[in-house]
């Protein structure tokens, strides 16, 4: 079983540099694996990443969700429609492996690319598939609570959880001399972003991928 995260950048073709937002989700794939048999970045705006580790793929989710929420740039403050990023997690198997990603086959990708297809019909910028139905059921509900929060996350609150997820024993106090905030700004920032939520969510993903794929 493998995962594979299909996405795309909203918003993207408003804005006449994309540097800000794909020099950094070209790094953040990189350090994941190499393209473009791992994942591919194409048409300025669409990306595909296969994860062998069918649990970690929320976690990855997150981080490129963090990563896109973050970015602030003068091209994304002159538009009434910030770049933001919706993603199809796709869980099952793989049975061909193509020299690039957009040529490996299996259900995995199938799952994907159809979840995908609906994400803008739904209005959802995070969902998943799998063969298990139930799991999606309940794990599409907290995504879909989890989207209305980071949807509307503020940069600040992005850059934390960015830290968070990269960091994972990093203390407040660590955090706040990394911001230049005091620790007790930290705190704030955190309950804010809701972040000790949505790791839980992360958690209790990764252990029913676990349980289901023993």
């Amino acid at each position: 079983m493998i995962a594979v995260i299909k996405g795309d950048i909203i918003h993207s073709r408003k804005l006449s540099n994309p540097e800000p937002w794909l020099i950094p989700l070209q790094g953040l794939f990189g350090q994941w694996g190499n393209t473009p048999k791992t994942w591919e970045l194409v048409w300025g705006d669409f990306f595909q990443i296969e994860i062998n580790q069918p649990e970690d793929a929320l976690k990855r989710a997150l981080q490129i969700k963090t990563l896109i929420k973050k970015i602030q740039s003068e091209n994304s403050e002159k538009t009434s429609s910030p770049v933001d990023v919706r993603m199809a997690i796709g869980i099952g198997e793989k049975t061909y492996t193509g020299a690039k990603i957009s040529e490996s086959s299996g259900s995995a990708f199938v799952f994907a690319s159809e979840r995908f297809d609906r994400l803008k019909k739904d209005r959802l910028n995070l969902a998943i598939q799998s063969p298990w139905k139930e799991f999606d059921l309940e794990m599409n509900l907290f995504f879909d609570f989890a989207g209305i929060i980071m949807d509307h996350w503020s940069i600040s609150s992005a850059e934390l959880m960015d830290i968070v997820l990269n960091q994972p024993s990093i203390t407040q106090t660590e955090i706040g001399e990394k911001l230049g905030i005091k620790q007790n700004s930290v705190s704030g920032r955190w309950n804010r972003t809701h972040g000790a939520k949505l790791l839980e969510m992360e958690v209790l993903f990764r252990q029913k991928i676990l349980n289901l794929t023993k």
